[in-house]
């Protein structure tokens, strides 16, 4: 989830450091999990982000605020079957169509029988993600036909599967849209809160927390913003009925929450009171190693909360149309109860389904993966946090190893990346003010460990979001406005997805990505072992420095030494060593060996291994990285 300011942010912080504090288990867990995992998986997984109302879309334009006609809108068509295979065979195995689930829209779509939201209560004009309106049908910005736009879905889900690539869709479990109406709720299925008793502040069956005998307020708004940007609209009045006030999404209580509180949405109640008990049952001791099967097992006795069965038959409902899985926004505000009960469920239906979580807390990510049968987490605040410093040339590449090895008993399961919609864009001057600071970090990212890869749309063409349009912030592209990306539109050329108005350095960049990802799905070290050799090299090396990563993958048919250099301005040279104990694993004897970069085929030099000790001439170049493959 994109937040406007810090300060929402940094309250979500609090709130989750206040969690129970878990310690790392590796020496008392079994660790089958990731063992069974590596098993069945024979090679990496690269999933591809994209925000779907931006992709298509070649309208320039761009004004600040502007409407869905000045700004344009992109569309489930215009992922073509060109354009699929294009992004396919950037070396992708899943897709993420960010935006899908029908969020609320500053666009007048009651021809259709949808109502109008209001601008009191939506960020930007064209809304939120996070803000779902109805989980039974998607955003009609998607749509060329408005009535058949569940239709168009499901031929997008068919056109991606034939194009080779897994579909992954939004599901956000903490909150709703404050005016969620569901207009095409299946059979048996009603909307959230339809039941609910709003004479209590909480029941363990209400959808909601309430404030009885409360009306909602709008934010006051400060630092000059007004919805819409001040635009005149008949609904941006201050005033948004909702009585009684319901408990707002990030947990804010009062029945006029801040703006900095995610104020568009309300929190969903999974059976935990206001003082913190829980209506529901515990898993048993131990049940942290049981599989999915016998999770399933477990809650198919119980009686659980209404706002379980609710998101379990919204996960099943689309499970059934073809999409391979789910990103859960901010997953760690939901018990993880939840998480093994609703992700049982799905695995019995789909047990290749990928099931990937936000989850900010480290203390955290063993239950949620273990107990919540998550199988894939964000390594944000430890891996991706370091390489920012790294890249913007004020942190240390021996920071990387140690995070490495605390989540060693867990590396499968956290995925790796360096942009999302939440993040900075790399190229953005904020964050390291070039796309090419990112290629060492893309490489140490992509290959240091047997976890999924996650790419974001423009990412490989270096797109820097400089553009305000409206409520988004610069560096950021920004989720709530229409508009377009500029790399994109220049790579889309008119719907021909050949990258026919890209310039050179967007090309050459989208050929590394091109390289390294499609290198990374077919290796099968970096589905094998890990060994750090930066701690030896920083001791026994001459030259070698902590702007340089080094580590060692292999598996019994390839050994591969990987090394990047993170510094903008410096050539290193030096000669990389190899612990005799990795040259034993390695099973290599006394002699020479030739060792070739495996992503531009240009880098050769030799490796030679003396009486057990092993070392090779590096010369790597400012950002430079080579994946040496020992022949």
């Amino acid at each position: 989830m994109q937040i406007r300011t810090l300060n929402a942010m940094a309250l979500v912080f609090v709130l989750f450091l206040a969690c129970k504090n878990e310690t790392k288990e590796s020496d008392m867990q079994p660790q089958l999990n990731n063992t069974s995992l590596k098993k069945e998986m024979k090679k990496k997984e690269v999933v591809y982000q994209v925000f779907t109302r931006l992709f298509g879309n070649t309208n320039t334009n761009n004004k600040p605020w502007g409407t869905l006609e000045e700004n344009g809108v992109g569309k489930f068509n215009d992922f073509t079957d060109k354009a699929l295979n294009e992004i396919k065979d950037l070396g992708v195995t899943h897709i993420w169509y960010t935006g899908v689930p029908h969020h609320d829209v500053i666009t007048d779509y009651t021809a259709y029988g949808i109502s109008n939201d209001d601008p009191d209560i939506v960020k930007g004009r064209a809304g939120s993600p996070y803000a779902v309106k109805d989980y039974y049908n998607v955003n009609p910005d998607l749509a060329e036909n408005v009535d058949q736009r569940l239709e168009e879905f499901e031929a997008l889900i068919a056109r991606s599967h034939k194009a080779g690539l897994k579909v992954i869709i939004d599901i956000v479990p903490n909150h709703v849209a404050r005016n969620y109406q569901s207009l095409t709720n299946p059979e048996g299925t009603t909307d959230f809160g339809a039941e609910d008793d709003t004479t209590k502040t909480y029941a363990v069956n209400n959808n909601f927390y309430y404030n009885p005998g409360e009306a909602f307020k709008v934010p006051e708004w400060k630092n000059d913003y007004q919805p819409l940007g001040g635009e005149a609209h008949v609904m941006a009045d201050g005033k948004f009925k909702e009585i009684p006030a319901k408990w707002t999404g990030n947990g804010s209580r009062a029945s006029q929450p801040d703006m900095n509180d995610w104020y568009e949405t309300v929190k969903v109640n999974y059976g935990i009171s206001p003082d913190g008990e829980k209506g529901f049952d515990e898993l048993p001791e131990g049940f942290d190693n049981e599989d999915y099967e016998k999770h399933y097992e477990f809650w198919n006795a119980k009686t659980v909360p209404s706002s379980w069965i609710k998101f379990k038959d919204i996960a099943l409902y689309w499970t059934a149309k073809g999409v391979d899985g789910f990103r859960y926004d901010m997953a760690e505000m939901v018990p993880v109860e939840f998480w093994s009960y609703m992700n049982s469920h799905i695995k019995m239906e789909n047990p290749d389904a990928f099931l990937l979580a936000e989850v900010y807390n480290p203390s955290l990510y063993r239950d949620y993966i273990r107990k919540g049968k998550m199988d894939y987490l964000y390594d944000k605040v430890q891996l991706y946090d370091t390489l920012k410093h790294v890249m913007q040339g004020h942190g240390s590449t021996d920071n990387v190893p140690p995070i490495l090895d605390d989540l060693s008993d867990i590396e499968h399961h956290m995925l790796h990346f360096l942009e999302n919609h939440d993040e900075q864009r790399i190229a953005s001057p904020d964050f390291a003010g070039h796309a090419e600071k990112g290629k060492p970090a893309m490489v140490v990212s992509a290959t240091s460990s047997t976890a999924p890869t996650m790419i974001y749309f423009g990412q490989e063409f270096g797109e820097p979001a400089v553009e305000d349009l409206g409520f988004g912030d610069p560096t950021r592209t920004s989720i709530f406005d229409y508009g377009s990306v500029p790399s994109m539109v220049r790579w889309v050329n008119d719907k021909k997805f050949d990258g026919g108005q890209s310039t050179q350095e967007e090309k050459a960049l989208r050929d590394f990505y091109k390289r390294l990802l499609n290198f990374t799905i077919n290796s099968s070290a970096l589905m094998g072992d890990y060994q750090d050799i930066q701690y030896y090299n920083q001791q026994h090396t001459e030259w070698y420095n902590d702007k340089v990563l080094s580590f060692v993958r292999w598996s019994a048919d390839e050994k591969l030494i990987i090394i990047s250099n993170f510094n903008a301005d410096n050539t290193y040279g030096f000669e990389l060593q190899l612990p005799e104990d990795l040259v034993q694993k390695l099973e290599l004897t006394d002699g020479e060996y030739e060792v070739k970069d495996q992503l531009y085929q240009q880098y050769t030099s030799t490796l030679k291994i003396e009486n057990g000790k092993a070392e090779v001439r590096i010369d790597i170049k400012p950002l430079e990285s080579f994946i040496l493959k020992i022949k």
